[in-house]
């Protein structure tokens, strides 16, 4: 088995406001989501809006430039992520494809975990 990180991206935009129904819908989905693929869901966590991001960047000197923001500036912002084990990367993006998007601007990524022997 393999490991593979499914990074769920979004316009957290579209996000204000939005009826609780639509986010009961969306928690509604992941929650099957989880039952469906439990044991192979290694971990996985929401993140704060991107306001809330700071970023570290070596700045030359041998120091670092400490901002407020993420790392890019693009609509859509990763907003949380599932770490799952997968027979293969077919397997994986079959998983991905089961995780709940919450707008018609979001969508999954997913990403093979690197193995360092």
């Amino acid at each position: 088995m393999s490991k593979y990180l499914i990074l769920l991206y979004d316009n957290e935009s579209e996000w204000v406001g939005v009826q609780n129904e639509t986010t009961e819908r969306l928690m509604a989905g992941h929650q099957v989501f989880g039952e469906k693929y439990g044991d192979a869901i290694l971990g996985g966590h929401a993140l704060q809006p991107v306001a809330t991001a700071t970023t570290v960047r070596p700045d030359g000197a041998g120091g670092f430039d400490v901002t407020d923001g993420p790392f890019a500036e693009t609509k859509e912002a990763l907003g949380g992520f599932y770490l799952v084990e997968a027979p293969d990367l077919d397997a994986a993006i079959e998983m991905a494809k089961q995780v709940p998007i919450a707008a018609a601007t979001g969508g999954n990524e997913v990403r093979p975990i690197m193995v360092f022997e």
